[in-house]
């Protein structure tokens, strides 16, 4: 029986060239629980001159261009150059490629010969971006935003509109009109690109994200849902309508080649899959984890792992089969539970999952019930999240230098939020051990903290490399070090370190140093991802990480003969 290792030998991801798993551990078996992803995320697409499908991917800060025919995968706008967020590009009529920089609020210029430069930096989340030969149009990703006219070789941008509600990814029209979403109230618009009164051409569209016009000018609105509709729009025989429902959570694109053939994007599981007109979908770039950051696991030995957009499970078993009860796994060894905004930590609860989002947000969701309870509001940047002994949530609040525990409060409502310790400087996970001690890992000190009585800490671990994700597992606290890319543990009873695994795909690919990621979206929502490689244990002694830096989540299992944890 061929085993999900073998399958994936030789075969390139994000992260390595050769796809192979390259950890090394004297201590601890590591698997695969589901294919690498071979891009991180994938948000605008657009057809090249060079006839290559040129996929934006906001998440790494990079753009691949996609062979339609073999699926093979190149990076030509790396995370490490001058692009810091790119969530949608456009050709123009010289073959140069425009790029919408949604957080940083800029717009760029890459020349055929690869020159970049900068268009404009005026322009508040910028995501819609259109050519119309020579002439860039550009919307912005926010309530009451614009639609503008840029202009490569300088002059000063023309507003045509102001007053979108969350614009994005627009087309010309052949009618000569520029067509655009209204992403909150669910509008397709349109204006002359020479400017005008714009005028609404569809209501009541299910939860626009796109619009697209296929060669026969018919018009496709994607949508952004679970469901992953395409709304088709006849706007030759009085906006006759078809929705067609392809099951591809999380649209965000889509491109027509020559042929007319769709081929759309996901920013919730990555990919580019080619959708047939009834529906059907063909996998051009395997889908799957776009993270994954946090992970847990729970007692019926369901993985779950927080994946920036959603609630994601991989496989079980290297034949890819599902975890337990619920859905089926789907294509990439990878079932989606719930579309979420921003998560990043969780941690299972019985039967249910809490989580953190970087919208500042603490929340409980029960799986079988589909319910969502907000515990908290308006953190800054909550990343790790356990489950203290009285039950209260405590979480790792990243961006305020605290540790804080969210009380399980009576009746309907937030809880109590009370600060258990303050000062720190970049705290990111939490982990509890049996006798009820709260540990932190602070990722840019590289030390592992103890919280004590009254908020003052101890320092467990220090000299390490950019830890975040904790766990204890008998008397051994285990901590994922993203720097060097190891697994390190210390004794909690003796004190005695050790490095258990070696080589984790963590991280960007080795030797790129991506941009420092920015803070916020300029005023609508939290930035762009920071890479949380997150651990948790499962009731049967393995551990579970996060290989963010290939889009899996690994088990790692004793090897026989090794000295059990106690």
């Amino acid at each position: 029986m061929t085993t999900l290792e073998e399958a994936m030998a030789g075969r390139p991801n994000r992260y390595d060239e050769s796809g192979d798993l390259r950890t090394t551990s004297a201590r601890w078996e590591t698997r695969r629980l589901n294919p690498p992803n071979p891009l991180w995320g994938s948000n605008g697409v657009a057809f090249g001159p060079d006839g290559r499908l040129y996929v934006a991917q906001f998440l790494a800060g990079q753009i691949s261009a996609v062979d339609p025919a073999t699926g093979d995968v190149d990076v030509v706008v790396p995370m490490d150059g001058p692009v810091q967020s790119p969530d949608d590009l456009a050709f123009g009529a010289d073959g140069s490629m425009y790029i919408a920089d949604l957080v940083p609020g800029r717009v760029w210029r890459r020349s055929p010969a690869g020159q970049y430069r900068l268009v404009s930096d005026d322009v508040t989340n910028p995501n819609g971006i259109t050519c119309v030969g020579d002439r860039l149009f550009v919307n912005e990703m926010k309530p009451h935003g614009r639609l503008l006219e840029l202009f490569p070789d300088g002059g000063d941008p023309v507003v045509l509109t102001e007053g979108l509600a969350l614009g994005n990814a627009m087309q010309l029209g052949p009618d000569g009109h520029l067509y655009y979403p209204h992403m909150i109230t669910g509008q397709v618009w349109r204006i002359p690109p020479d400017g005008g009164t714009p005028e609404v051409v569809a209501e009541d569209v299910h939860e626009p994200v796109a619009v697209r016009f296929d060669r026969g000018g018919v018009l496709h609105v994607l949508s952004r849902g679970v469901e992953g509709i395409v709304t088709r729009v006849d706007l030759h025989g009085g906006g006759t309508r078809t929705l067609v429902a392809s099951g591809l959570k999380g649209l965000d694109n889509a491109a027509f080649d020559a042929e007319n053939r769709m081929f759309v994007s996901s920013y919730a599981s990555g990919g580019v899959t080619e959708m047939h007109p009834d529906g059907r979908t063909r996998e051009i770039v395997r889908r799957g984890l776009d993270g994954p950051y946090g992970v847990t696991v729970d007692l019926g030995g369901t993985v779950y792992a927080a994946d920036h957009y959603r609630l994601a499970s991989p496989a079980a078993t290297d034949e890819g089969e599902p975890l337990g009860a619920g859905p089926t796994t789907g294509p990439g060894g990878v079932t989606t539970h719930r579309l979420l905004h921003f998560v990043h930590g969780v941690t299972a609860d019985g039967g249910l999952l809490h989580h953190t989002s970087q919208f500042g947000d603490v929340q409980t969701y029960d799986p079988a019930s589909g319910e969502l309870r907000p515990r908290a509001r308006g953190l800054k940047r909550p990343i790790g999240i356990a489950v203290g002994p009285d039950g209260a949530l405590v979480v790792a609040e990243t961006g305020a230098g605290r540790v804080v525990a969210v009380g399980d409060g009576e009746g309907e409502g937030e809880d109590t939020v009370t600060v258990l310790a303050e000062g720190l400087d970049r705290p990111t996970d939490v982990a509890f051990d049996a006798e009820g001690h709260l540990y932190v890992s602070e990722e840019r000190l590289g030390t592992v903290l103890r919280i004590e009585a009254h908020g003052s800490t101890s320092v467990v671990l220090d000299g390490l490399g950019a830890p975040q994700g904790l766990v204890v597992l008998g008397d051994d606290l285990f901590v994922v070090e993203t720097g060097p890319r190891r697994l390190s543990a210390v004794s909690l009873t003796t004190g005695a370190r050790r490095i258990d695994v070696e080589d984790l795909p963590v991280g960007p690919p080795p030797g790129v140093v991506p941009r420092t990621e920015p803070a916020l979206f300029a005023d609508v929502m939290p930035g762009t991802a920071r890479r949380f490689a997150g651990l948790a244990a499962a009731p049967d002694g393995a551990l579970l990480l996060s290989a963010n830096g290939e889009g899996t989540v690994l088990r790692l299992t004793p090897r026989a003969g090794a000295q059990p944890v106690r």
